[in-house]
């Protein structure tokens, strides 16, 4: 299934049954009045938040949805059905949007940020009365009643932003994949070349207590990548709702001659970051340098002293070295934030 963050539906909610024109016919009964009854109510629409969605594809696919349409109102005073509410699932961390005008314009209805949230989206018309509710002393065999009244209808932009934990940030072939199939159950592709990561990917990993940790794998960014370069910036979005950010950088972008290098390279996307948004970069980062198994000893004894002094975690995302440490770490500041 493809991954899709954005899509354009059109909900429409059920129109109101007609009000019923009805005499009473019966024997022994000559001077029946009227007995029409109302038109059902036109069905609702919903959205709710589901975990058990991760893309807005299915949205790509349908782009209309409609409620039933209330029953109209029969005689012997019988009102009609109500129609039936429609509840359409969307994934959880999805903004809805209203298109207010031609131009484009939206607002924002709501956020579905928690799993079974929610909302109204548009409403379903009234039933029409039938002319039983129009008997007046003046007026003894109304012969007309009320047509039921059409329902909301909403053009709306559904825009997903992921939920999780923790944020990967890195430059492509940085090791960000490796290091979420690592650790979590979590199975994204893997090749040695850049951008094998397409599109956003989850993990979950849980503790011996049952609490569960989401971490959020983006595609790489380049310098730039916010003027459409590489992949662009269209997936930081994604990141925004994390707690804070795990920065991987590998060490094949590190020069060991000039340890400068390494804060020019944390430094490189958090400037992209910053384009982007800049509470975004303000979110607190912990930085990794991944693939230290491409070093000789006495190159990680070097990079080593280095990185303790700055808190910087060395890793080997494909051979499991540091991966706890770093786990663990990871934990001890989450629960520090749920705290």
């Amino acid at each position: 299934m493809r991954f899709i963050d954005e899509a354009e539906i059109l909900v429409r909610a059920g129109k109101g049954g007609h009000g019923c024109v009805s005499f009473r016919r019966e024997k022994f009964i000559p001077k029946g009045g009227p007995d029409g009854g109302c038109g059902g109510k036109g069905g609702d629409v919903y959205l709710r938040a589901s975990n058990k969605l991760l893309t807005l594809y299915d949205f790509r696919l349908k782009r209309v949805y409609q409620a039933e349409n209330g029953q109209p109102g029969m005689g012997k005073q019988k009102d009609g059905r109500a129609g039936q509410d429609l509840i359409v699932d969307v994934p959880v961390g999805t903004l809805v949007y209203e298109i207010i005008d031609e131009q484009g314009h939206e607002e924002l209805l709501v956020d579905l940020s928690e799993h079974g949230q929610t909302v109204l989206v548009a409403k379903g018309g009234k039933g029409g009365k039938g002319n039983m509710y129009f008997k007046s002393p003046t007026n003894q065999a109304p012969r007309y009643a009320q047509p039921g009244l059409p329902g909301e209808e909403k053009r709306l932009h559904l825009e997903l932003k992921l939920i999780a934990d923790v944020g990967l940030l890195g430059l492509p072939n940085a090791g960000k994949s490796t290091f979420l199939a690592a650790i979590s159950a979590a199975k994204p592709k893997i090749a040695p070349y850049p951008f094998t990561t397409l599109v956003p990917n989850l993990g979950v990993i849980a503790d011996e207590h049952g609490q569960k940790m989401v971490i959020a794998d983006i595609p790489g960014l380049i310098e730039g990548a916010h003027l459409g370069l590489g992949l662009g910036d269209r997936f930081l979005k994604h990141v925004e709702r994390t707690r804070f950010l795990l920065h991987i950088l590998s060490v094949e972008e590190v020069n060991l001659q000039d340890l400068s290098t390494i804060e020019h390279g944390f430094e490189l996307l958090t400037k992209e970051l910053q384009s982007f948004n800049p509470l975004l970069a303000q979110k607190e980062q912990i930085k990794v340098i991944n693939k230290i198994d491409l070093l000789s000893e006495e190159q990680l004894s070097f990079l080593q002293q280095y990185a303790q002094e700055r808190g910087i975690y060395l890793i080997s995302a494909l051979y499991g070295q540091g991966i706890s440490e770093l786990v663990e770490h990871l934990w001890q500041k989450l629960r520090r934030e749920r705290a």
